[in-house]
């Protein structure tokens, strides 16, 4: 009787384990990106366009934060996670707490119960209000405004990856931009053949090729070139 009372409790123990095993952890920054990218600008701030299909997420977010109405002010972080599922499965005039500007312009969102699940949904509103924040406005646009400050040569090498492999004046994977002025101070075209074109063995201590960047306009191979000549 006891062993028949055990395998029956050890059955119900495992039985209640299954049904209430925890949801799998979603990522709601890569859903946000893979179920709403095509009509939000994500970008913080954002680029705003004037023929975008959407209000940047952004500013959907700061929004609905904002104006979603908790029966307690503690629950607000969770009342605006719900609100964004509701809504995105059934939007509707009536529940928009847009302004009527914004819905003239953009129109009613559509219904996307059949692209996105609900726990997709909840980890995409998360992801949104933790993200985007005034305390990351604020971090991104001081960080904008000091990329904004560089000269345009030092943005090139930026976005390129320049500085993965060289730094102004330290030696990485190859040498730093101040070896390559000197090297080249008399010879800028020989430097923007070598970035153009790539180069091997011409660096003594360096092993590692550099890659070629045709992909540079001639007007950004001359901005880069023209930038490490003048390092200070």
């Amino acid at each position: 009787m006891i062993l028949k009372y055990t395998i029956l409790f050890a059955a119900l123990f495992f039985t209640a384990c299954i049904d209430n095993k925890p949801e799998k952890n979603l990522d709601g920054k890569k859903l946000l990106e893979q179920k709403c990218a095509s009509c939000h600008d994500l970008t913080m701030p954002p680029l705003l366009s004037p023929n975008e299909p959407a209000p940047p997420i952004m500013s959907v977010s700061f929004h609905v934060y904002d104006f979603v109405k908790p029966n307690d002010e503690s629950q607000r972080f969770n009342t605006a996670v719900e609100f964004v599922v509701d809504y995105v499965k059934e939007p509707s005039f009536e529940k928009s707490i847009c302004d009527k500007e914004s819905l003239k312009q953009y129109g009613l969102m559509p219904s996307q119960k059949e692209k996105v699940t609900d726990d997709e949904t909840r980890a995409i509103a998360k992801y949104m209000f933790t993200h985007y924040t005034q305390q990351n406005l604020s971090e991104a646009m001081k960080a904008k405004a000091k990329y904004d400050a560089l000269p345009q040569g030092e943005k090139i090498a930026l976005k390129n990856n320049c500085l993965g492999c060289h730094k102004v004046d330290k030696d990485l994977v190859g040498p730093s931009f101040k070896s390559i002025q000197e090297k080249f101070i008399s010879s800028k075209s020989a430097m923007k053949e070598s970035i153009k074109n790539g180069s091997k063995g011409k660096w003594e201590n360096f092993r590692a090729m550099m890659p070629s960047y045709k992909q540079l306009t001639d007007e950004e191979l001359e901005t880069l070139s023209e930038w490490i000549i003048n390092l200070s």
